[in-house]
């Protein structure tokens, strides 16, 4: 992946669990770098160093490739430039053609890691990510049952290596 707009929609499902709509959607104005925050779905986050990186390296491409649009997106292509629409849907989901994984997925994954990471607290992921209710209760339940499941491994294998001794 050596395009500067797939890395920076990679960064976006994967560190921030962006869905695609909400990639298209977010417009320059939401991306402050001083200020190291970035607004997905008029929800603040903070703005880590990858995606500070990737998006660097994505606004100078787009500086060099556009340097008179007036489209207000942060991600534009060579048909949005000339308006001030986002890209397509399938624009953002081509940064990962042909590879196994995909942007939901990544999504799903990181909702995930940050249940296991602080624990499966529907609260916090709500918070975090702007879920519902329901949805974040499902990604703490999935958490939760990792979490024991791995406990269980774990006791298993120390009872194991207990009765060797």
């Amino acid at each position: 992946m050596t395009r500067p707009a797939d890395r920076l929609i990679l960064a976006l499902a994967a560190v921030h669990a962006a869905r695609p709509g909400a990639i298209r959607r977010i417009q320059l104005d939401d991306l402050d770098i001083g200020n190291r925050r970035l607004v997905i779905n008029s929800r603040v986050r903070p703005l880590d160093e990858l995606t500070l990186q990737t998006a660097l390296a994505w606004l100078e491409h787009r500086r060099r490739r556009w340097p008179d649009t007036a489209n207000p997106h942060l991600l534009i292509n060579k048909q949005t430039a000339l308006e001030t629409g986002p890209i397509s849907g399938v624009s953002v989901s081509a940064a990962l053609r042909g590879q196994t994984a995909t942007l939901e997925r990544l999504r799903v994954d990181r909702q995930l890691e940050e249940a296991l990471v602080h624990g499966p607290d529907p609260l916090h992921l709500a918070e975090v990510f702007g879920l519902a209710e329901k949805t974040a209760i499902r990604y703490a339940d999935s958490a939760r049952r990792l979490l024991e499941s791995s406990a269980e491994s774990l006791n298993a294998v120390t009872a194991s290596v207990d009765d060797q001794r």
